[in-house]
């Protein structure tokens, strides 16, 4: 964080300078976490020349500010009145840490719970955090040893929020440049051979890759890039109280974190355009309502158990082919779509696991096999 005597001569010289150019931002702008990764500069002077300093000046106070603000209060009567809408989780022998900002951990019976583990800052995107989300989400996908029977994926967030969306300040100490690279290029290095995202996206799109449900269990807060990670869940449990928001347009940025895919899946184009042109925050409630999110539940954790639980009774290829079905055919048309219902049960009809699956509605709990690859 910037020494509190450097931010009170630096920030309103800023304000002024963007009072100029007609941007300037709010006091309540400057208290608000969660902006963009793809986001060098503010824009240029009236010589060309980028205004990057004051951008990232800005955005690290920002940052900064709403981290502070969210600090736990020091009192043990307030610490004690969190406590309810803080999610922790032990540590377990059997986990995987990635650069202590994402745990792996195995729940039994083919579930894992990827857990983002940087409650401090209210797991907010840092270069790592990025690089360990992507890095999570391919190792599900590629690494047999978590692949071979995986059965469901648990994705939430330790602490008091899901994710608040970017840490500029965190962003720019990896230096500007390198960061911008490395989130922008395309592909990223977790896609694999037919990798189309950037890292920003891949955080995202590559949920949607594996070949069983992801679950995103949703509190405290969900903001900008923190709800576009969401988004690329299948399902999405919050609490009645979460607070959501595509929140990229409050710093003058389209959201690009793999959101022109998922969210036309979920709501329709004009809810899609209120929220994302207000920048609003939202309540569960209300994300339920719009489309946003699955249900609401006081408890999302014990409702994605339950959720994944009944998912690895069915046939581990039903629902794969299931998962694809409906992500190749929601947006084609018609003849396509009629074409790869027949092309995926063909893939099914006489597979051991399709049998099994009909033995088992017959009270004969036969065994499945590992998913059919391909």
């Amino acid at each position: 964080m910037l020494p509190h005597h450097a931010r009170r001569r630096l920030l309103p010289a800023a304000s002024a300078f963007l009072t100029r150019r007609g941007a300037a931002p709010t006091a309540s702008a400057l208290q608000r976490g969660g902006v963009h990764p793809s986001l060098p500069r503010l824009g240029p002077r009236a010589s060309g020349a980028p205004i990057s300093s004051c951008h990232i000046l800005l955005r690290c106070h920002s940052s900064s500010s709403a981290s502070s603000a969210a600090e736990p209060p020091s009192k043990s009567g307030d610490a004690k009145a969190q406590s309810s809408d803080t999610y922790t989780v032990k540590q377990s022998a059997d986990e995987i840490a990635i650069k202590d900002r994402v745990r792996i951990i195995p729940l039994g019976q083919g579930v894992v719970h990827v857990l983002l583990s940087r409650p401090e800052k209210l797991n907010s995107l840092d270069l790592p955090m990025f690089e360990a989300i992507a890095d999570a989400a391919s190792r599900l996908k590629t690494d047999p040893a978590l692949s071979t029977n995986l059965r469901a994926v648990i994705l939430s967030g330790e602490g008091r929020a899901f994710c608040t969306g970017l840490d500029a300040k965190g962003v720019a100490l990896s230096g500007p440049s390198k960061a911008l690279n490395a989130l922008l290029e395309r592909p990223s290095p977790y896609g694999g051979a037919e990798g189309r995202g950037n890292l920003a996206q891949d955080v995202s799109v590559l949920w949607r890759e594996l070949p069983v449900p992801v679950i995103a269990c949703l509190h405290g807060m969900c903001f900008g890039g923190g709800l576009q990670i969401a988004l690329g869940a299948d399902m999405r449990f919050a609490t009645p109280d979460c607070k959501l928001s595509i929140m990229e347009s409050r710093w003058g940025l389209i959201p690009d974190m793999g959101i022109s895919i998922t969210l036309r899946e979920l709501v329709s184009i004009d809810v899609a355009k209120e929220l994302t042109m207000t920048g609003r925050i939202v309540s569960g409630l209300e994300a339920e309502r719009v489309g946003l999110v699955t249900r609401c539940v006081d408890d999302p954790m014990e409702e994605a158990r339950k959720v994944a639980k009944e998912i690895a009774e069915r046939s581990p290829d039903s629902v794969a082919l299931t998962k694809e079905l409906f992500q190749t055919t929601w947006v084609a048309d018609e003849e396509s779509c009629l074409k790869t219902e027949t092309e995926l049960q063909m893939r099914l009809i006489g597979t051991w696991n399709q049998i099994a699956a009909s033995g088992r509605s017959f009270g004969v709990k036969l065994p499945y096999f590992r998913k059919k690859e391909g």
